[in-house]
C-alpha cells in the first residue's frame, strides 16, 4: 500500500476515485503525471490554489484584529480566531503538501474544496 490507502500498483497513475473514501473528492479520470513539465504546470496550480487560500484565511486574521483595534473584540476572540487560523492552515497545508502534485492538482482544477476555515474550528465537545 502506499498514501491514503491506495495499492502500490496505484503509484504511477492512480483512480482518484479510490480517494472518495477520505472525503476529498472524485475525479472522473485517472491521473497522470509522467514529465517534468507535466509535474511544474502541476506543482504551479497547487501553490496558486495554496496562496489563494491561504490569503483568505490571512484576511479572516486581519478582519479580527482589525475589530480587536475597534473595540468589537476581545483579545480572548482574537485568540479563537487565530486558532482556528492555525488549524485551517495546517489542514490546508497538509492537503497541499501530501498528496503527490498530479493528484493534487487534478483535485484542485476538478472540484476545489474552499471550506478551510470551517475545517479549521474547534470540535464540539
Amino acid at each position: 500500500m502506499i498514501g491514503f490507502g491506495l495499492p502500490a500498483h496505484c503509484h504511477a497513475a492512480v483512480r482518484a476515485t479510490h480517494l472518495v473514501g477520505l472525503g476529498v473528492c472524485a475525479l472522473t479520470s485517472l491521473v497522470l503525471v509522467s514529465n517534468k513539465s507535466e509535474r511544474r504546470a502541476a506543482r504551479s496550480v497547487v501553490a496558486e490554489y495554496h496562496q489563494a487560500e491561504l490569503d483568505g484565511l490571512v484576511a479572516r486574521v486581519g478582519e479580527a484584529i482589525d475589530r480587536y483595534r475597534a473595540g468589537d473584540l476581545d483579545a480572548f476572540d482574537v485568540d479563537q480566531v487565530l486558532f482556528q487560523y492555525s488549524r485551517a492552515a495546517k489542514q490546508l497545508w497538509k492537503y497541499c503538501n501530501s498528496l503527490q502534485v498530479g493528484i493534487a492538482a487534478a483535485m484542485i482544477r476538478e472540484q476545489p474544496p474552499h471550506d478551510w476555515w470551517e475545517r479549521g474550528a474547534p470540535r464540539e465537545r
